[in-house]
This record gives structure tokens, sequence and C-alpha cells, in this order.
């Protein structure tokens, strides 16, 4: 019964995102509130429809109710609980169910939390987001139906694949979705002001809260993806260029361009088209790389495999919305007027070459991410595009935007002294530069780019705090003082510095796999491996049996200098259902290095296939990121975008019409 109820539930919430859509941007045009008002309603309704479908959904899989298809293609009885909610949306149908629910959950939190906006705004932005829930909830029901039945049902189910029964699946696909999907409310925003032409700064302190949030889940989506690959697949990489690791990659680098224009638009409605155009392109991007996992125009560890009749569906919603968003663009944005004029050296400036920076290395991503399946498409050949180009494509863009980031923080807004700002920077270049001598003292020599990756990475670092550095600190002046200064700064641009800082740390752990060793033989049980400063030991192999697997475990133990400092138990792992091997990684943290071990095949003579790694810092990958996230975090918490900020100002000022404005 549960389960029937969903499936109406979910063609109850096509029916409320139809009206949705419709009757809101109708009764704007019209000039009726009483029809402008239906969006908040709407959304709200379609958002509690969608939850409980996908709790019933949840409800069949953690039962293991084997009447519907989707659970017995992706359950087991014997499958681990965490791992039957994690199949949910280990799959295509569950994984589209959990994108539309997120999308109506975008749209609920702003019909609840945005009553201070316009209502006009408000009331065509759940519209637009009415559309897309309408052409999504379509997609479903028409061609991934998740409550689609089977009968008679089988007795047992055919098991989840077992490269996704890991916990890192059950943080990975939400938090992505959060951030991906997140991008739809700004791209609502958007063509809401297109279609009113009316764009300021307050359409810009709206949106600022919602890029933000986006930005901050995506950022963590895409790092908890990256940890999830490199500890699961056995490969001991982190980072791949897969075409579908491209496609979460693209929205970031384009909602993170997103993020600085919308604040020069808030502070000097400057920028207004370009933020427009940057709001249509990050969803955009979010829309191309749905459908690239689920058209299954890509073969990767990644995407879903799907018939070419939902690949079809999909390309036709992103043709009409990409398609239709920018034809709009083209035929409003002439008509919303210039914004505000400043000098080319300014903050402003500095953050129109960040954006040129960032949205050339996302067209240099899509290009390579593109261009293979162009080709085979149009002669049959097939190409590879992988490390080396991106690599090289994406280095000399990376490395300037990187020197004139802690510059361009310390400038002034409208006009500002480049002379003085790189005077400020001093600190932070000398900090750089002795990181490197001494790495290049310490290692006598090394990786060259490794040795720079890692100086940049310093100078970074430290140049992220140069600003606020700059505001609090005076010469003479008493600690409590300066601490006042601290405290009272804008926690935006405390926000900012440690986001910054965050993607020096990023950095370092990057740079440091330049002094990464890695070994590949067949061990015997006894036998050393040295493995950079570490001797890595297999004392012993043994069988042992899991709930719907069996598998190998080789008893590890780590040692520097004769001195044991660690043990690990890498697998190797047999799920007789799928009739699948996988291998579970063992992998010991030291400092902030990683040991790293991965089994192969078994021999005869008793050794056993061993890919061993040493990563010096590369937990600093994931660390950055999320200070990075952090840094998100404390930006939104931020008074001026902070949201429903609008709202409550607007009560005290009813209360005392006499009272001051909040400062911006």
């Amino acid at each position: 019964m549960i389960v029937e109820t969903g499936h109406y539930a979910l063609a109850l919430a096509l029916a409320v995102a139809l009206l949705q859509s419709v009757l809101p941007i109708w009764g704007t045009h019209r000039g009726d509130p009483r029809l402008a008002s239906v969006a908040v309603p709407a959304a709200i309704t379609q958002f509690l429809l969608l939850a409980f479908a996908f709790a019933a959904l949840t409800y069949a899989h953690v039962v293991s109710d084997f009447s519907l298809v989707t659970v017995v293609e992706n359950s087991l009885t014997t499958k681990p609980l965490v791992y039957k909610f994690a199949g949910v949306w280990g799959n295509h149908e569950g994984s589209m169910l959990l994108w539309v629910l997120t999308l109506a959950t975008f749209g609920a939190a702003v019909a609840t939390l945005g009553r201070g906006m316009a209502e006009e705004l408000r009331a065509n932005t759940l519209a637009v987001q009415g559309w897309i829930s309408l052409a999504f909830l379509s997609f479903i029901l028409f061609t991934s139906d998740p409550f689609a039945r089977r009968f008679p049902a089988p007795l047992e189910g055919q098991d989840l694949n077992p490269v996704l029964q890991d916990p890192g699946l059950a943080i990975h696909p939400p938090l992505l979705y959060l951030g991906y999907v997140g991008s739809s409310i700004v791209f609502s925003f958007a063509v809401a002001a297109l279609i009113s032409g009316r764009l300021d700064a307050a359409w810009a302190r709206y949106v600022r809260p919602w890029v933000l949030i986006a930005w901050i889940f995506l950022t963590l989506g895409i790092a908890m993806g990256s940890y999830w690959a490199y500890y699961t697949l056995g490969w001991g990489g982190f980072w791949f260029w897969d075409p579908v690791e491209n496609a979460s990659l693209m929205p970031w680098l384009a909602g993170t361009a997103l993020l600085h224009s919308a604040a020069v638009m808030e502070k000097r409605e400057a920028l207004k088209v370009w933020t427009l155009f940057l709001a249509i392109l990050t969803f955009s991007l979010s829309l191309l790389g749905t459908f690239l996992v689920r058209s299954g125009v890509l073969t990767s560890v990644h995407s879903f495999a799907s018939d070419p009749a939902r690949g079809v569906f999909i390309l036709i919603i992103l043709t009409l919305f990409i398609g239709g968003s920018f034809g709009l663009y083209a035929w409003r944005s002439p008509s919303l007027g210039r914004g505000g004029l400043f000098a080319p050296v300014s903050r402003e400036g500095a953050l129109v070459v960040n954006n040129l920076l960032l949205t050339t290395c996302c067209a240099t991503v899509l290009t390579g991410t593109l261009y293979p399946l162009a080709l085979e498409a149009l002669t049959g050949d097939k190409i590879s595009v992988g490390a080396p180009f991106f690599n090289l494509a994406l280095g000399p863009l990376l490395v300037p935007m990187l020197l004139l980031m802690p510059i361009g923080q310390s400038l002034a807004w409208k006009r500002g002294n480049l002379l003085g700002a790189a005077q400020r920077m001093t600190f932070a270049a000398m900090g750089g530069l002795v990181v490197a001598i001494v790495l290049v003292a310490v290692n006598r020599g090394g990786p060259v780019l490794a040795v720079v990756g890692l100086g940049l990475a310093a100078y970074l670092i430290i140049g992220s705090f140069g600003d606020v550095a700059s505001r609090v600190w005076t010469r003479g002046q008493p600690a409590r003082v300066m601490l006042a200064r601290a405290v009272g700064l804008p926690r935006s641009a405390w926000g900012a510095a440690i986001a910054h800082a965050g993607l020096g740390v990023a950095l370092m752990g990057l740079a440091a796999t330049g002094w990464g060793t890695e070994r590949i033989e067949a061990v015997k049980p006894g036998q050393g491996v040295d493995l950079g400063p570490y001797q890595v030991t297999i004392v012993s192999l043994r069988s042992q049996e899991g709930p719907n697997y069996s598998e190998v475990l080789a008893d590890t133990i780590i040692r520097r200098n004769a001195v044991t400092v660690a043990s690990v138990q890498p697998a190797k792992r047999s799920f007789p259902v799928r009739q699948t091997t996988v291998s579970e990684a063992g992998i010991v943290t030291l400092g902030l290095g990683q040991v790293y071990i991965s089994l192969g095949e078994q021999h005869p003579d008793g050794s056993i296939d061993a890919r061993m790694f040493w990563k010096p810092l590369v937990t600093a990958i994931w660390i950055g990121a999320v200070i990075m996230a952090f840094g998100g975090i404390v930006s939104l918490s931020d008074r001026r975008l902070r949201i429903g900020f609008a709202r409550r100002a607007a009560r005290v000022l009813g209360a005392n019409p006499a009272a001051p404005q909040p400062a911006e």
C-alpha cells in the first residue's frame, strides 16, 4: 500500500508542477496577485509529495520489496542496511527521483524563506522552477518509473553493483545533487529577471546566498566523489579527467565565476548581463552533465547504463531549457541597461580577470570532454582525451589566476592601487620562496613542478589573509583594538580569505604528489617492500565471509626504521550474485601522507599481486576542499547574505519607519 501511495504521490507531483509552472507566471503577466500567490503553496506541496514518494521507494528497498523492478535489480535480502538505503539512489530511477526531490527542496526553500522578496520575482522564479520539475517528472514517469512492477516477484534480488557498496555512496550523490541541482534555483532567478526585465543589486543580494549554498555542496560533493574513487576503485588516483568527473567540474568552475560576479553586481551594480549569463551557463552545464551520465553516450565507471529513449528525452529537455534560456537572454538582456563603472585596476577589475580565466578553464574542459564524442559521431573515429591534454591546457590558465588572487583581494573597490596591493603581498611571496628553497635543500632537488606548486601554495595560503591583516593590523595599536577590528570585520571577508586559503591547501596536496612512490609487484607473505620512507610487509593472507561476499584479507604491517608504525588489511572481495570481484584498498594515514595498498590476483606459489603507493601530503587535497566549503559557510553566515535577512529587515523598518537601514 505504501509503494502504491508513493507512486500516486509522484504522479500528483506532476500535476502540481504543471499548476506551478503556469498559474504564477500568468498571474504576474495579468497583474492578478491571487494567481501569482499560487506559486508558494504549489512549491511546498510539490516538495511534500516528492518527499513522500522518495520515502516510499526507500521503504521498498529497506524491506526488500522485490515486486519493484528497481529493487530486484539493485538489492539483496542479505545486503547490509546502510547499502539498502544508499541503493535507493545507486541506480538510474532512484537517482532521478532524488534529483527532482532536490529540485523541489530548493523551490520550497525559496517559497518559505523568500518572504522579503518582491512578489513578482518570487512568483516568476518558482514558476520557472516548476517548468524544470515538470520536464523531469515527465521524464521519470514516462521513461524511468522507479515504481515499475515485476510480476511474479522473485524471491531474491540481483544485488547492488559491488563498486557502489561503500559508505561514500551514502554521502557523495546527495551532496553532489545539492550542488548540481542547486544551481537550478539560480537559473530560475535569472530567467525570472529576464521575464520581468528588472535586474538590480537587490536581485544579486537575493541570489548570492543560493549561489553560495550550491557552491558549498558541489565543492563537498566533488571532493567526496574524488576520495570515493581514490579508495574504492583501487587505482590509487583521485582524479582521472573522466568525462563524468568533468561534468561536475564544469558547473563548479562556472559557479565559482558566478559567485564572484554576483559579488561585483551586489556591490557596484556592475556586470549585470554577465552575471545573468553565468547563472544560465552554470545550470546549463549541470543539465549537460545529466545528459552525459543518463544518455548512455559515455562508458564510465560513474555513468548509469541507459537506453537511447532516455537519452533522447533528456536531450530534448536540454535543448529546450538551454536553447530557450539563451534565446530569452539574447532578446531581453540589451534592455537591462549598463551597470556601474569601475577602473581596470580595482577589485572589480580583478574579479573580471578571475571570471575570464575561470570561464576559459571551463571552456577548455568542455572542449576536451565533448570533442571525442563529436569526432566519433561525425567520423566514427575513437580518441581519448586525458590528463596530458588537460594538464597542459589548464596549467597556463591556473598559475596566473592563483598568483593574482591575493593581489586582487587586496585592491580597493572602484579604483585600486596595484603597486600598493603588490607590496602588501611581499610577505606572502617571500613565504612561498622560502618554502620552495627549503624543499629543494631538504630533498636535494626534486620535481620542478612539485617545488613550484608547493611554493605557490604557501604564497596563496599566506596571501589569502593579506586583506584581512591590512584591515586589522596597525603598527603600535594595542592587541585588544586589533582583536576588536578582527571581530568586527564582515564574515564574508573572513569567508573569502578562508576559502582562498583552502584552495592553497588543496594545491599543496596536489603538488606533493610529485614526491610520491609507486611499487607494483608480486609479494609473498613475510616479504618486505621498500616504499618511500617505509617498509611494507604482508604478514599473512586469510579468507573470511561477509554478508553478501567472500574476501581474501592481507594482514599487513608498516615499519619505519624497523619500528612498526601502523597495520592495515587490504582485501579482495568476490560478490557471487553479481559475479564481480573488487579490491578494497588498505589505506593508512601517516601525518598528512598515506600508504595505499591494493591487492590483485593470487598465484599458486602463495604470492599475491600488490600495488603500493606512498603519497606525501595527499590528504591535504580533501582537507583543502573542506576548508573551502567552510569558508563558504562563514560567508553565508554574514548578516548581509543570510537567507531571510530581507524579511527581518522589512519587519524592523515596518515597526519603526524612522529606523536606519542595516549597513551594507
